[in-house]
């Protein structure tokens, strides 16, 4: 069983930085590839960003392309969600998730552990 515990969530202005984290306990953290993803009030939760076991193949959703980083530490059993010039439209809950096996990275259904979430509010 995987546990991901997110932290870092909070309120900044528009145009402000934020850096999530996600810590991941009870599994083999470096053999599985990681995800980011938020909903937004009354939305489908949606992809931000995924990175692969070893961190060759970065993945972005097109609207935060450019602003947001994703990037791992397999030693200390953690990934991380930089995110810069932010805007109102990033305002969500974030979530960790793991991908225990072959996974599509924008598809929700493929990943198998999921952290409780991160409120991040971006004031305009």
């Amino acid at each position: 069983q995987v546990q991901l515990e997110e932290s870092g969530g909070g309120l900044v202005q528009a145009g402000g930085s934020l850096r999530l984290s996600c810590a991941a306990s009870g599994g083999t953290f470096s053999q599985y590839d990681m995800g980011w993803f938020r909903q937004a009030p009354g939305k489908e939760r949606e992809f931000v960003a995924a990175i692969t076991s070893r961190s060759i193949g970065r993945f972005y959703a097109d609207s935060v392309k450019g602003r947001f980083t994703i990037s791992r530490d397999n030693a200390k059993n953690m990934v991380s969600l930089q995110m810069s010039s932010l805007k109102a439209e990033d305002t969500a809950v974030y979530y960790c998730a793991a991908a225990t096996r072959t996974f599509t990275v924008a598809r929700s259904a493929t990943y198998d552990y999921w952290g409780q979430g991160t409120q991040v509010t971006v004031s305009s």
